[in-house]
């Protein structure tokens, strides 16, 4: 009974360390978005307090930059990025996993190799290709990078739920004269809820945090993410820090609200089938 005890105190500890770990460097950027410059240097542990309290680095991102269109432009590109994503790897997920055909595992193994191989390795290629379309510094084209991005991972966490299914369930419908798309949008797509909560955390996290992409795609501040348009504020001799830490700050309150949106459905996608 101690021995169990000491365990489960032991995990909780470690649980404890890693949170404080993953949130400290986060709970440091936006504390010290609301302090000013000589306290961000004198002070970064400490909270703000009505002496170094300030607010200028979120007047100057405001005031000084296109942070509203910045921001649009990733909200566009991350949810519609991720909307395909959910719904061309569900739907290639129920191809692979329902019908049986010549060079299925073939195509299979071709999209695993996506996980395997990083994308930004083919960066030149994938350039020149959006320059010879006329994609060059549009929103499309970083649409169709992170949905080329995002397909393989998703089609293999999806496969595998689409396994679990039971069979009974399309053969009943199908006895019943169902055409398959209405078997796949009415009977499989929400059985797969808490898979496609976890790949569309697993996919939104990349796209809304990725610079390397719209740094060589994007030329205009029309086109610019949030995470590109902070670098405005980076220069090589001066650094602008107050709107670095706000810009940042912005830039987190997303993500942070997204898992909580989806984190129920998340942990059940990661636990599903742990427990039989």
């Amino acid at each position: 009974m101690f021995n169990q005890r000491a365990q489960i105190v032991g995990v909780h500890i470690i649980l404890i360390a890693y949170c404080a770990l993953a949130l400290g460097p986060i709970l440091l950027v936006v504390m010290n978005s609301f302090k000013a410059r000589k306290a961000i240097f004198g002070a970064p542990l400490a909270p703000p307090d009505a002496t170094t309290f300030s607010l200028i680095g979120y007047a100057k991102v405001f005031s000084a930059s296109h942070v509203g269109t910045y921001f649009m432009n990733s909200l566009i590109v991350t949810l519609v990025s991720m909307g395909l994503v959910l719904l061309f790897g569900a739907m290639a997920a129920w191809a692979l996993t329902e019908y049986r055909f010549r060079g299925s595992t073939a195509l299979a193994l071709f999209l695993s190799i996506g996980i395997m191989v990083p994308i930004r390795l083919g960066s030149v290629a994938i350039l020149t290709m959006m320059r010879k379309a006329g994609l060059n510094d549009t929103l499309t084209a970083l649409i169709l990078v992170y949905i080329a991005q995002g397909l393989p991972l998703s089609i293999f966490i999806l496969s595998e739920f689409v396994q679990q299914i039971p069979k009974d369930l399309r053969d009943a419908a199908r006895c019943d004269g169902v055409p398959e798309t209405r078997i796949f949008f009415e009977v499989i797509a929400p059985l797969l809820r808490p898979a496609i909560a976890t790949v569309a955390v697993f996919t939104i996290v990349p796209i809304w945090n990725d610079l390397w992409f719209p740094l060589i795609l994007t030329s205009s501040d029309s086109t610019h993410t949030i995470t590109l348009g902070v670098q405005q504020f980076l220069g090589q001799y001066i650094t602008d820090w107050n709107s670095v830490l706000a810009a940042l700050s912005m830039a987190i309150l997303p993500v942070v609200a997204i898992y909580v949106i989806f984190s129920r459905q998340l942990i059940s996608g990661l636990t599903a089938g742990a427990v039989k």
